[in-house]
């Protein structure tokens, strides 16, 4: 019996199952079979191509004008899995997701009925966008439960793909659960079951197909919404948690209906009406309105009053109109005072002995630009450095350090008189680059996934980026770094412009060479690591195809595997605001440490005796230490598909991989995080990527950039051979 039954049903829309088909087939797993309902000709033709004798896809041919809940209900009925995960033929499923899905089940005990995943979201013009889903799915954690004790579940987006439901459960529900209003069942699914579970990573892709192209719905289509959330709160009479989150979803879905319009003066207060009658009838006792507006509007819709929500609306939108009339005005107001300051500034001379510098838009005194600033202080001491941070993180900078704050009168004459300009990130798009200064584009990393314009075919990366405007502020740059070739080559095709780059290595990771046994131990003793203990550095990256930061494993459980002589250094991605909030709930013992916000990184690095990363570019730099990295890549293909990326890390990683967190473990427990192929592995990797860094990277970028001095003349890079890392925590605190 297999562990997972994907049943895959519906008719061929715009041959998207084409696609989800040749996902599938990519990544066969032999605990899961494939179903396919296969709605009309065309869907049956193209499952048929997908299922050669003896191939792992069963296809049931429906006829024309088969309804979705008869599609799954034929598919299920072929399906001999222990568990069922209906995807729609217009959906998608990103890469290795039956795998990540059927291992998830199969730890689950078996009064569980219900696996909730995240997804993301994809429309005729974008892919792979990040579900409202993530931070409710990393709260209620891998734990199972009763609905009662998690009711805010009910507020996940109801898409019976995003339920993976245990076969006999469904047989036991199956009357109720099919029917073709999918958020119904979806949401019935959780009511019924005795306990649920969560997945808190992407495992489904809801396409949502152009609106021009479906058929307008109908008023008894709309009038369904209340009845749906009349049926299900049916379900929860006995229930007072579940019924009133489930009576705030229905109000809510109902106002926003109404709000959207498109519906006909008849319909409209036909609709207001039935939703007026079941917000009172469905009202809990002694239910509080909220505050504000959203009060008003339940009032309203309580009272029934559909002329006095019209006026409402129409008050609201006037409101809105102007204030947006203000805001508009006084941002103008601001910028020409902006402009005339701004270019009263450009008009004085240059000042060769200012610099500029600022990291990770703006947060304060870091990576590279640090580096250099610190190296220029001691080689060229008559040129003034003042960092660009912004107000929060004034009070965190070191004692003595010049500064502006982005938007106020100095920071416009600074960056308009300065001869040099350095970030690590790009300064604002209304910068303008003077002939004589300097712009000194030092990035933050070695690129794995794909960056600049090699964004434009992954729209889940490339949110919100304009590209025009990215290539205006690269045209600025005069000097690119880079800590390798692979990153200069890979630089080149990002970033198109005449740049010069500066092979000399990344200065930020000078420390991993000049550091002592007395700093090792310094930080160490700073985070309260004690001697002969193991540190675990774990830092895992952004995903652009989730809301927030899902930790990926179940780190008091991996905790608890590695045991009292090891302590797990946990850091969030900076993209996450510093604290690591997923990490509050674990308890205290120390054998788990939030460095979240512990800067500078690289100190962490020192600390550490190994590193476990999944595609972080922190991998990169850590291999300079020559020490032990571990990479856990539990969603390779889907991060592959939705972020892109210049080379198969699976392929070429610095250290043994993980697809599993029982992997992992395994790794970490036995030698094989640093036995002799793992140090095989690490040299070849380090070869290629830590290239140029040998400890005089920031001298090189001073020397060429601030004091004019010729390539021939600066500090060779060492062969690797020659160089010597700092000292291990072991060899430190021996």
């Amino acid at each position: 019996m297999a562990e997972l039954s994907v049943v895959v049903h519906g008719p061929n829309v715009q041959d998207h199952l084409t696609e989800l088909l040749d996902s599938l087939a990519a990544h066969p797993l032999p605990d899961a079979e494939v179903i396919v309902a296969a709605v009309g000709d065309w869907a049956r033709e193209t499952a048929e191509r997908h299922a050669p004798d003896g191939g792992a896809v069963d296809v049931v041919p429906l006829p024309d004008g088969t309804g979705d809940a008869e599609a799954r209900a034929a598919g299920a009925a072929r399906a001999s899995g222990r568990w069922l995960h209906f995807v729609h033929a217009k959906d998608g499923l990103p890469a290795g997701t039956p795998r990540m899905v059927a291992e998830r089940v199969a730890e689950l005990p078996g009064e569980v009925d219900v696996l909730l995943v995240d997804h993301v979201r994809s429309t005729w013009h974008t892919s792979g966008l990040p579900s409202p889903d993530g931070p409710l799915l990393a709260r209620a954690g891998r734990a199972d439960a009763p609905l009662d004790d998690c009711s805010p579940l009910l507020r996940l987006t109801p898409l019976l793909g995003t339920r993976v439901l245990r076969a006999d459960f469904w047989r036991a529900h199956e009357a109720r659960l099919t029917t073709d209003d999918e958020p119904y069942a979806a949401l019935a699914a959780l009511l019924l079951a005795d306990r649920v579970a969560c997945l808190p990573h992407v495992a489904y892709e809801d396409r949502r197909l152009r609106p021009a192209s479906l058929p307008p719905a109908t008023p008894e289509q709309r009038y369904g919404l209340v009845e749906r959330y009349e049926s299900l709160l049916d379900l929860t009479r006995d229930r007072r948690t579940a019924h009133t989150v489930l009576y705030d979803l229905m109000v809510r879905d109902c106002l926003r209906t109404f709000a959207r319009g498109g519906m006909e003066e008849e319909v409209a207060r036909e609709f207001f009406r039935r939703a007026s009658l079941a917000a009172l009838r469905r009202r809990p006792e002694g239910h509080r309105r909220p505050g504000g507006l959203e009060g008003v509007r339940r009032s309203l819709l309580e009272e029934g009053a559909y002329a006095k929500y019209r006026a409402f609306q129409a008050v609201n939108r006037t409101r809105r109109t102007a204030k947006s009339a203000v805001r508009a005005r006084k941002r103008q107001v601001v910028a020409r005072l902006r402009d005339h300051q701004y270019r009263r500034a450009l008009g004085r001379p240059v000042n060769p002995h200012l610099a500029v510098f600022a990291a990770y838009w703006n947060r304060g005194v870091a990576c590279n630009p640090a580096a250099i600033a610190a190296k220029l202080a001691e080689l060229a001491p008559q040129i003034h450095a003042v960092w660009v941070v912004t107000e929060e993180n004034a009070a965190l900078l070191p004692t003595g350090t010049d500064h502006v704050v982005p938007g106020s009168r100095r920071y416009w004459e600074v960056l308009a008189t300065a001869k040099y300009l350095v970030n690590n990130v790009n300064f604002e798009n209304a910068v303008v680059k003077r002939p004589d200064a300097i712009h000194v584009q030092t990035h933050h990393g070695t690129p794995l996934k794909r960056m600049g314009i090699d964004q434009m075919a992954f729209p889940a990366a490339a949110q919100g980026l304009d590209f025009k405007a990215l290539l205006e502020r690269i045209d600025r740059w005069d000097f690119s770094v880079s800590a390798n070739s692979h990153t200069t080559r890979m630089w080149e095709r990002a970033y198109p412009s005449r740049y010069v780059s500066l092979d000399h290595g990344y200065p930020r990771n000078d420390v991993y060479y000049t550091a002592g046994a007395g700093d090792i131990r310094t930080v160490r003793d700073r985070l309260g690591i004690a001697p002969g203990r193991r540190a675990v550095l774990y830092a895992p990256t952004h995903r652009d195809y989730e809301a927030g930061w899902t930790p990926r494993l179940d780190l008091a459980a991996l905790a608890d595997r590695l045991g009292d002589d090891t302590v797990l250094l946990v850091r969030g991605h900076y993209f996450y605001g510093g604290a690591a909030s997923p990490l509050t709930n674990l308890r205290r013992t120390g054998r788990i440490i939030d460095v979240s916000s512990y800067d500078p990184v690289e100190e962490l690095c020192l600390a550490a005796d190994v590193l476990v990363t999944d595609y972080s570019s922190i991998m990169f730099d850590y291999a300079n230490l020559d020490r032990p990295i571990v990479i856990h890549a539990d969603d390779w293909e889907t991060y592959r598909t939705t972020r892109g990326v210049y080379f198969d890390l699976m392929a070429e990683a610095p250290g043994p991989v993980a697809r599993t967190q029982q992997e992992l473990t395994e790794i970490l427990t036995t030698d094989a995080w640093r036995d002799e192929s793992a140090a095989k592995t690490r040299a070849v990797f380090r070869r290629r990527f830590c290239e140029y860094d040998d400890g005089r990277a920031a001298e090189r970028v001073v020397r060429r950039v601030f004091l004019g001095q010729d390539e021939r003349d600066l500090p060779p890079v060492l062969p690797i051979e020659e160089r010597t890392p700092a000292p291990t925590p072991q060899e430190a605190t021996a």
